[in-house]
């Protein structure tokens, strides 16, 4: 069928029918590379899910929806645990103002975006910035040009799913991945094959 195709080209994708997750005591990482089609999903898992990390798309969908906004704010109040992973131009979309604006202003734009939707903030880009409610914002220095390329991204936001599963401190476990996930740029060797997403998944730890 057309999972085990896709699962036989790609044996680095995991193919699961949503509707087959527990949610409720799930990290879910969701987003990534969804299209316009993870706009359905997002309503159950933004609801259900324990720990969540949304990117990319989920993003988007976000910013077009009030209904999903509310939804996103109620999570802390339920005590679960979020992130968001935003580039500059789709943390705009969701604060309603221009990507030159955010740019001017990184910090106060991913503070905004903390404050408004109660969650951790990753604002990507030269110096990623993480923010959180009642947090000091931390800039991130770890990373160089190996990571911008496509793909690279999507695995910072499996990261930090991966370091939220095996903590109970989402602001320090999201500060961590996004160190780590450009420590492995940093120390890249310059004889190796050029970074790309597959090789830096597979190293970072």
């Amino acid at each position: 069928d057309a999972q085990h195709m896709v699962m036989a080209a790609h044996p680095s994708l995991m193919v699961r029918d949503p509707q087959a997750l527990s949610l409720e005591t799930s990290t879910v990482v969701c987003g990534c590379g969804g299209g316009t089609l993870i706009r359905s999903h997002l309503p159950k898992v933004i609801s259900l899910a324990k720990k969540l990390v949304l990117d990319a798309d989920a993003l988007n969908a976000i910013a077009q929806d009030t209904s999903l906004q509310t939804l996103l704010k109620k999570r802390q109040h339920r005590q679960k645990v979020t992130v968001i992973t935003p580039h500059p131009l789709e943390a705009a979309r969701l604060l309603g103002i221009s990507s030159q604006q955010v740019q001017s202003d990184r910090l106060s734009a991913a503070q905004k975006l903390a404050d408004t939707f109660q969650v951790t903030v990753v604002l990507k880009g030269a110096g990623s910035i993480v923010a959180g409610p009642l947090q000091m914002p931390t800039v991130n220095y770890s990373g160089n040009a190996l990571l911008a390329t496509a793909g690279t991204g999507d695995v910072l936001s499996g990261l930090i799913g991966a370091y939220l599963g095996h903590s109970d401190h989402a602001f320090e476990a999201t500060c961590q991945a996004v160190f780590e996930h450009g420590h492995v740029a940093d120390t890249w060797p310059s004889d190796a094959p050029t970074l790309d997403a597959s090789m830096l998944a597979a190293y970072v730890r």
